[in-house]
């Protein structure tokens, strides 16, 4: 009831405003010192979705309202927001090479497969608990939750490691704890975070294996700032949980030399579903980070970065444990030589270092007074990539590389018994169990792709990529080793992936095919993992490491169209999955901790033959006057295991994101629904249930009442919905007896921000 009155408001409102005219004009941008015309730069209306590019000449025509606002960006210059009128020349000044980016092309305008969403912490005004929740609204897109602190993407069928989650181009904290308390989403906090690029399937080979898609986290940079000193002030309250956040960010931006500071602190408490429930979700993260940048020359940039997180108290409903701890660190370096030589673009180098100090225990818990269990683990990572962009000619682009990556990560638990078979234990005993037996995993991959202009409007990308895969153990349980025969001898693969797209892009209109093969080695969890529960289920797991490589074949075909005031676009998808890695329960391996308590035997980690999902995505969006739009995205995605004769588990279902915004230039107005629908395709050997539908209505609203001070206020889930995604649900010895992980109810919040 509550969504139709929703859509009833919605609509209501389309119909009352008047729509206002527009023309199409034109113009053309030139770079301001050497007045040469620039090809390639986008071209916004703001406050619409309306967008256009330039071309050879640096001339671009729009459908727009003279003196309405547009914002010309490129990759080589900086930005600029200019009041437009007819036949204007824009001149754009050249910008510091920028290193963040993963993807040049990554926005609608460059490749459709491909695309850029832009955080803004004031207009969003809730705080996130941690950067996975900043996903929530974006199509195709749903969030498992392990608790409030510890959420992460998962995309169509695919999730964690068959999503390649990066930070600024690379950089990478792999999560110490099995059940995935420290996902890669918690390391940075999300106000800090500029973007997110996303890839949509294995369609590029130059960022590292690619199986499912390719998300990259961008931090915020200092390199955007006129020259001087710059910084920022920011802070947020929530009313559902007393949540508070703060913080600061300071920098200096010069010719030569730049660098930049951020702190923050973050303090959340449990928060109440829409019933009044208390749901356990406390923590509190003190963070900063460092950037210091150097040019030697107007063509180079080196740049050194560091970043801390230290997290305590965290409490994971979803999950028999929680985290008195988690500590992590981040250091990188990057190097960019740009314009080389006439047939040399640039050369990039890029290297980074983390680790992640983590404790689980199982303190407050209702088993508590029979076991007491502690598991400190740790996690490093480290790696590397050298980039080559060659010129052979104005319509090609090849790049060529290779890039590193090395994991590690150690770690036992330790369990105290107090009561045995009903018989308390005088001194209780105490047993050492081994998580990870000091695995590790070692990846270099190789890699070429060339852009091709066949034509004046349409563009072939092709890429190929081999993964040569080094992985073992050093501490094997010797259980481990009994039940595949003898010693684990390390293990070695060569897996070769590949990408090939047409796409085609004129007068507001774009195409494109994509095709791509790609292939993930099996992570450590999945290969040695020893009688633990991992979070899928109350199963304990065992590792295989005997896993072949699991193969995404994908096809995606994605159209977009520009009208005047109306934008459609549209995504089809299908994956033919091969070795397809799953777990089964193997009734030969009985359970080795409490052994009478149901399930009574583990799962094994196999591969299945086949499976498959396709699925849509489809954006429908209005520009109503140039201040107010609507906007609406949809998704869907169908998984099968063809071995098993049943859905793949954990699929998120249709969802759908409706909203009305209304944006001035010192104010705005946003009014949001998220429409779930329940989900019966469910996996029944994952214990998988089945989840009701539901839909929540979020308001925000916010005004810049001096320049450089922002503030938000915001109404979240207006009707007090009682409400969890498919995705989330708690597990044996979570304190909560409903089985699932409930969303805030209704929510008063407000964020401030002040630019300096």
């Amino acid at each position: 009831m509550k969504n139709k009155v929703l859509l009833n408001i919605l609509a209501f409102m389309i119909v009352c405003l008047s729509n206002a005219q527009s023309s199409k004009l034109s113009g053309k941008i030139i770079d301001e010192k050497l007045n040469t015309p620039i090809e390639f730069a986008t071209i916004k209306l703001l406050n619409t979705n309306k967008f256009t590019t330039s071309n050879v000449n640096g001339e671009f025509s729009l459908l727009a309202k003279e003196g309405g606002q547009i914002e010309i960006t490129h990759i080589s210059y900086k930005a600029v927001i200019v009041q437009f009128k007819q036949g204007e020349t824009i001149k754009l000044k050249a910008a510091q090479i920028k290193l963040n980016e993963i993807i040049v092309s990554a926005n609608p305008l460059e490749d459709i497969s491909q695309s850029g969403i832009i955080n803004d912490p004031v207009k969003n005004i809730s705080q996130p608990r941690s950067v996975g929740d900043l996903f929530k609204d974006i199509k195709g897109f749903g969030i498992s939750k392990r608790g409030a602190y510890a959420s992460e993407p998962v995309f169509r069928a695919f999730k964690f490691e068959q999503l390649n989650v990066q930070y600024d181009g690379g950089m990478k904290i792999l999560n110490a704890c099995p059940n995935r308390m420290d996902p890669i989403t918690t390391h940075v906090i999300p106000e800090e975070v500029e973007k997110i690029e996303i890839v949509k399937g294995p369609f590029t080979v130059r960022f590292g294996q690619n199986f499912g898609g390719i998300i990259n986290i961008v931090t915020k940079s200092n390199l955007k700032k006129d020259i001087g000193f710059h910084g920022n002030i920011e802070a947020g309250y929530e009313s559902n949980g007393g949540n508070f956040v703060s913080g600061l960010t300071l920098g200096y931006f010069g010719k030569k030399v730049d660098f930049q500071v951020n702190g923050s602190y973050r303090d959340f408490g449990d928060y109440k579903d829409g019933s009044g429930t208390k749901v356990p979700s406390s923590f509190e993260t003190t963070d900063y980070s460092l950037k210091l940048g150097v040019n030697p020359t107007d063509n180079q940039r080196l740049q050194f970065s560091w970043r801390q997180s230290f997290g305590k108290d965290i409490k994971h409903a979803g999950l028999p444990m929680d985290s008195p701890y988690d500590n992590s660190l981040l250091g990188g370096i990057d190097y960019k030589w740009e314009k080389i030589s006439d047939k040399i673009e640039s050369l990039s180098i890029k290297g980074f270092y983390s680790y992640v100090d983590h404790l689980m225990d199982n303190k407050g818990r209702p088993n508590f007074g029979m076991v007491e269990a502690t598991s400190p683990v740790e996690s490093w990572t480290s790696g590397g990539k050298v980039e080559l962009v060659l010129k052979p000619s104005e319509k090609i682009r090849l790049y060529v590389g290779t890039d590193l990556n090395l994991i590690d990560k150690k770690g036992n638990r330790t369990r105290k018994v107090k009561m045995m078979n009903g018989t308390m234990l005088m001194p209780p005993k105490t047993f050492e169990d081994k998580i990870w037996q000091d695995a590790n995993i070692n990846d270099i991959g190789i890699f070429a792709e060339v852009k091709f202009n066949v034509a004046t409007f349409t563009t072939l990308t092709a890429g190929i990529r081999s993964d040569f895969i080094a992985t073992g153990i050093a501490d094997p349980a010797q259980d481990f080793e009994d039940l595949y025969g003898g010693p684990i001898q390390n293990k070695h693969e060569a897996n070769i992936s590949g990408n090939i797209s047409l796409k085609y892009q004129n007068n507001g209109f774009q195409t494109q095919l994509a095709l791509g093969r790609g292939i993930r080695t099996a992570s450590l969890i999945e290969r040695y993992i020893n009688h633990f529960t991992v979070g899928f289920d109350p199963y304990e797991y065992v590792g295989n490491p005997f896993l072949k490589p699991e193969i995404n074949n994908q096809i995606e075909v994605s159209v977009l169209k520009n009208f005047n005031r109306i934008q459609i676009g549209a995504s089809v998808f299908y994956s033919f999955l091969q070795d397809y890695i799953s777990a089964e329960v193997n009734t030969e391996i009985p359970r080795k901790f409490m052994p009478k308590t149901p399930p009574l035997y583990a799962k094994q980690f196999m591969n299945v033959e086949e499976a498959r999902q396709t699925g849509f995505e489809f954006n429908f969006n209005v520009s109503i006057t140039n201040a107010f739009t609507f906007t609406s995205d949809f998704a869907y995605t169908w998984a099968e295991n063809l071995n098993f004769n049943e859905p793949l588990p954990q699929i998120p279902p249709f969802m759908a994101v409706l909203g009305l915004n209304f944006d001035k230039d010192k104010y705005f107005l946003d009014l949001k629904s998220r429409i779930v629908a329940k989900q019966t395709r469910i996996a029944t050997s994952f214990m998988e249930q089945e989840s009701p539908s539901f839909g929540t209505l979020d308001f925000r609203a916010g005004v810049e009442p001096i320049i450089g001070l922002s503030v938000g206020a915001a109404v979240l889930n207006i009707f007090d919905t009682t409400y969890y995604e498919h995705l989330n649900f708690s597990y044996k010895n979570a304190n909560m007896l409903s089985g699932k992980i409930y969303e805030p109810g209704r929510n008063f919040t407000v964020f401030i921000k002040y630019n300096f």
